[in-house]
């Protein structure tokens, strides 16, 4: 048994890992010069690797945390308490903990105890679906009230939809309140977080070590033109080396990507995909000789600043992990097609430098001694309400092609640990098929035209 898997980030990676570990080998086909995607990792001036994007490993992220185990990397993990704050009006709170929000200055005694409950509620909450119908905005108004929507709510929700979020249900703020309690523990609520040396990459890395050791190949700067398929069922890839026959073809890479290569005869699905509507993010890096604000995730609730966060990973992860550097991203999540994009770097990096200045009056330009700007592009899927538009399945119609994409982690959010989790899944779902319906060899299905092509090239 063969298959072929599109994409070599932390979805690809894991998926090639797990079915390597069932005994079926795999090819993974990657368009760029390295793995790991989104946790792949960039090289200081000296020589340091850091993650390019801002991650972490919460106390609950067991699927990740037995994947570090497995590979003999669950020692090297290191958790930190943690703070968590908002800033608003020129001035920083703290949100690390219930008594926190009910000591929040810019609502009044009644608003803030309506906050802290909006947390309890939405950990009470064993029915996500019946929040599916219900707009993120009337959600949190019901609970929080009017002032806490027009003051915190509002803001953060423009800041991470890029303006507009009306068709988001509350599934949303459901699943992201859920996702920070996990990272609190003990009586007290203290808020933790874990980092493992040399990031997630690091991770990816060692399974793509088992995967190559499994016999499996990882063809890197190997972008695939086309699916290729014979009747109604997917038969290999086409790269510009050729056409590689595989038992299955799995797609890990982002909806818009994978529509292209998809042969005419799914005109239907691939419309069905487009519906699928995805956020970008842009994200510089500053490399500090010092601490900007002692939080690892600084919520912005003001409208005129530009960037959807601060997040400072050095707050808990320590320093000398990181070659001594102090590393703060600063995200903006943008719909494509966003003005944004036409900037260069050091445009960004000019209008990102003013906010800090005028955020942090005792900020220094001084103290960057790095600046980075990464982008990438369909990161984030918009998940609308009612469910619209549907989830695509692990199977699509074309037979034995499957889908592994992060618009299919719902209600839960997107990171290394749903990622690895969902790439699992598929992974059982590729390999039950397979085991039930493998086809001998010589079987009329994969010779033809196809069979020819691979013999010419």
């Amino acid at each position: 048994m063969r298959a072929a898997i599109i994409g070599a980030g932390a979805m690809g990676i894991t998926l090639a890992h797990a079915l390597a570990r069932e005994g079926v080998a795999v090819d993974v086909f990657e368009r760029g010069a390295e793995i790991g995607g989104l946790v792949a990792r960039a090289v200081l001036d000296d020589g340091t690797a850091v993650d390019r994007f801002y991650h972490a490993i919460l106390p609950g992220d067991r699927h990740v945390l037995d994947l570090c185990a497995e590979h003999g990397l669950g020692d090297g993990v290191r958790f930190g308490e943690t703070r968590t704050g908002v800033y608003r009006q020129g001035r920083l709170y703290p949100l690390n903990t219930v008594l926190d929000l009910l000591r929040f200055p810019p609502l009044p005694p009644l608003d803030r105890l309506r906050l802290g409950a909006t947390v309890l509620v939405a950990q009470g909450v064993r029915d996500w679906r019946r929040l599916e119908d219900v707009p993120v905005e009337e959600w949190l108004t019901r609970y929080s009230g009017r002032r806490a929507v027009d003051v915190l709510w509002g803001a953060m929700l423009r800041a991470r939809f890029d303006g507009g979020f009306a068709d988001t249900p509350a599934t949303y703020i459901w699943s992201r309140l859920v996702r920070v309690q996990s990272a609190r523990s003990g009586a007290a609520q203290r808020e933790g977080a874990g980092y493992l040396p040399g990031g997630y990459g690091a991770l990816v890395e060692a399974m793509a070590q088992r995967v190559r050791g499994a016999g499996g190949e990882i063809h890197l700067q190997s972008p695939v033109l086309e699916i290729v398929t014979e009747g109604d069922r997917a038969v290999g890839v086409r790269t510009a080396s050729g056409v590689s026959l595989h038992d299955a073809v799995v797609a890990t890479v982002p909806l818009p990507a994978l529509c292209p290569i998809l042969p005419d005869a799914a005109a239907g699905y691939v419309h069905a995909l487009r519906q699928v509507e995805h956020l970008d993010i842009i994200c510089p890096l500053l490399v500090l000789d010092r601490p900007l604000s002692g939080y690892w995730t600084l919520y912005i609730a003001a409208e005129d600043v530009p960037f959807t966060g601060i997040i400072e990973t050095t707050s808990y992860v320590d320093p000398a992990w990181v070659g001594g550097h102090h590393l703060v991203y600063l995200p903006k999540y943008v719909r494509p097609g966003s003005p944004w994009h036409a900037l260069s770097d050091e445009e960004i990096g000019a209008v990102w430098f003013e906010h800090l200045q005028r955020m942090f009056p005792d900020f220094r330009r001084e103290w960057v001694h790095e600046y980075h700007v990464h982008r990438a592009y369909h990161v984030e899927p918009l998940h609308g309400m009612h469910g619209n538009p549907a989830i695509p399945s692990i199977r699509t119609p074309i037979r034995r092609l499957y889908l592994a994409a992060a618009a299919q982690i719902y209600p839960a959010l997107t990171n290394m640990e749903s990622v690895t989790r969902h790439a699992c899944e598929v992974a059982r779902t590729v390999h039950a098929d397979l085991v039930g319906h493998v086809l001998p060899a010589g079987d009329p299905r994969v010779g033809g035209t196809v069979a020819a092509e691979v013999e010419r090239a």
